[in-house]
């Protein structure tokens, strides 16, 4: 990466929150010097009483490499390579930073494009290319792509568990990976990936959301370059990769940002506006002009040189409310005396703006638990203009549902049906992520006998599949893993290949496959012209008929029974006359179920049937989802 000298405008920009390439200014990157390859070195520190770099090439000694001192508060120096040539081509570095209170820290570099492997925590010197990338054809085809009319079935991949190798490494390279992954993605018709951890962090369970390196890709799987080629190969095969992004807290780790010049220069001294109870981490202080940039840089840095699709932004609620996860006195109000971070809202509105320039046609997805008004409005209509929002309220309330005894269902029904009433406030995505297979599987979240509960599961996948919204599922879900996922033990791909699990992938390949071929199952997902309840009030059956739309008037119904009985005749509402013709069924016997509740085509007949004038007469096989078209008659 080439080194940006900095004038003027560009240091003002940095020291606004308004800088998005920070890391060309910070950091290490070699130079040209007298006609020598050589290293500049820089690093913010405006209260520190000195700093020097150290490394393997000056035995750590903080007084051999003292560092200049600019009057922004920044430290640099430069150094010919010739200085590292004993090191390379693995130079290890850090800064030695005397702070204001007199103690000297050894902290990575802020900006740094590699780190070593934990437990060791020294930045790597490491010159990034430009990619030599191939594949124009995608980011340009992207630019034109109106996601909110279009299919998005994210399969969410931990990297680290995503398969263990067989030998005494502890992770796969990116590049293996891409050889297993992209091919079984593209199985299953998954549109994208999303990664999980990316950005270097010291502790594996951590999952990545405590991130120590905001620039670096972790080494736990190679090199910067080995991701750019994995992400290169998933553009090739038409798969989009989204990266998970933590820019609300970090680690109070030493080695990185805490204290980092012997203040609290990107937290805030107040505890009660600083610490993050719940992942014992600093809150960022988003109200500081050089954090924005630190953040903004290390967003738009994976969007450009990773030609990343998207972020998936972690913990939004911590960055816009003050009392986020805190009681009583344990945090301040803003200056109007609200809970509203004013200073984390202003943030979020700049970047996802500036992301939408730098990367056109990126998705900018929020982790959002607080419901929060006009997550995915743009910052123009007062929202905070992210692309996508994750429906969590969604997820708690069907799983909570899922758990229950058939005979509690009928009192419950409305965990059902409430995300109806605000499934389009927002541009919503559906997760059934890594949160919800941390401590119990889906599959065991499912009540009945282990019959029961595959078929439940399947039910619940193809229900997903017709709600509004667009779709995430974790790596496992879709085979219908028994165990609950850590981080530390791969999936189970033993129980992957038995005859249950591969039933289990067929139905979930053919539901992936209906969604990218069936329009009315994703083209208006924001909007009630693209859904009508058939029935949304037989709480007990535990039934559940609704028509989706597309624009050109198409539809499919979805008829789910969430009870423990089928029904040899089940009476169900339509609004014009036409026929039925099933395009898929959970009971299917290619998906492990019975293929003895077949409607294959119904007519429906001249009858009143509570607020309509048409109706069918349907066999409903029990914790089920069957999936019709609808042929209205012209």
């Amino acid at each position: 990466m080439q080194y940006l000298a900095p004038d003027p405008v560009l240091k003002e920009q940095f020291h606004q929150g308004l800088s998005e390439r920070a890391y060309a200014l910070l950091g290490s990157h070699a130079m040209m010097l007298n006609g020598e390859k050589a290293w500049h070195f820089a690093v913010w520190a405006p209260n520190a009483e000195g700093v020097s770099l150290v490394g393997d090439f000056n035995d750590w000694d903080v007084a051999a490499t003292p560092m200049d001192r600019l009057e922004t508060g920044v430290w640099t120096c430069t150094l010919p390579e010739s200085r590292f040539s004993a090191w390379m081509p693995r130079v290890l570095y850090k800064y030695a930073v005397k702070g204001c209170d007199g103690k000297t820290r050894l902290h990575c570099d802020p900006y740094g494009l590699q780190m070593e492997l934990r437990p060791n925590n020294a930045t790597v010197l490491y010159d990034l290319k430009p990619y030599a990338w191939q594949d124009a054809e995608w980011m340009q085809a992207r630019t034109r792509v109106d996601l909110a009319r279009r299919p998005v079935h994210i399969y969410e991949v931990h990297l680290g568990s995503w398969r263990i190798p067989g030998d005494d490494r502890a992770f796969l390279n990116y590049r293996e990976i891409a050889d297993s992954l992209i091919p079984y993605v593209r199985s299953l018709n998954y549109t994208h990936v999303e990664l999980m951890p990316v950005m270097e962090h010291l502790l594996d369970a951590s999952w990545g959301y405590e991130i120590i390196g905001y620039f670096a890709a972790t080494g736990r799987h190679g090199t910067p370059e080995d991701l750019q080629y994995f992400i290169n190969r998933c553009h090739q095969e038409g798969i989009g990769v989204i990266l998970d992004w933590a820019p609300a807290h970090f680690p109070k780790d030493e080695v990185g940002l805490q204290l980092f010049d012997g203040t609290h220069l990107y937290d805030q001294a107040d505890p009660r506006r600083s610490e993050a109870r719940r992942w014992d981490t600093l809150l960022f202080d988003l109200g500081r002009g050089e954090v924005q940039s630190f953040l903004l840089s290390s967003a738009c840095f994976w969007l450009k040189w990773f030609h990343a699709d998207g972020l998936r932004v972690d913990s939004v609620s911590a960055m816009i409310y003050h009392d986020f996860d805190k009681q009583g006195d344990e945090w301040v109000p803003n200056q109007y005396g609200g809970r509203e971070n004013l200073e984390g809202i202003a943030f979020l509105q700049r970047l996802n703006q500036t992301a939408a320039q730098v990367a056109p046609g990126c998705m900018m997805i929020a982790e959002e638990t607080q419901a929060y008004p006009g997550v995915t409005r743009t910052s123009f209509e007062g929202g905070l203009g992210f692309t996508l929002k994750w429906n969590q309220g969604w997820t708690s309330d069907i799983l909570a549902y899922t758990q229950l005894p058939p005979e509690e269902r009928r009192w419950h029904h409305d965990k059902l049906t409430f995300s109806l009433f605000y499934a389009f406030s927002e541009r919503f995505i559906l997760p059934f992520s890594h949160d919800e297979n941390s401590g119990r599987s889906l599959l065991s979240r499912q009540y009945g006998d282990a019959s029961q509960r595959v078929q439940g599961l399947r039910a619940l996948y193809a229900y997903m599949i017709a709600h509004p919204g667009k779709k995430l599922s974790f790596m496992g879900n879709e085979f219908g893993q028994e165990v609950a996922w850590q981080e530390a033990r791969g999936i189970d791909w033993k129980a992957a290949g038995t005859p249950q699990a591969a039933k289990i992938l067929n139905c979930v390949r053919r539901l992936n496959e209906l969604y990218l071929t069936e329009a009315p199952l994703y083209e208006v997902d924001d909007s009630w012209s693209g859904f009508q309840w058939l029935q949304a009030n037989d709480p007990d059956n535990s039934v559940l008929a609704f028509l989706r739309w597309d624009k050109s008037g198409h539809a499919v119904m979805c008829l789910t029974n969430f009870g423990f009985r089928g029904h040899a005749v089940y009476m169900l509402g339509l609004p014009v006359a036409g026929v039925l013709r099933q395009i898929f069924s959970t009971d299917d016997e290619a998906y492990g179920g019975s293929g003895q509740w077949n409607n294959l085509s119904v007519q429906t007949q001249r009858r009143d049937w509570h607020e309509f004038r048409h109706a069918v007469e349907l066999r409903v096989p029990p914790l089920s989802t069957v999936y019709y078209a609808f042929e209205r008659k012209v």
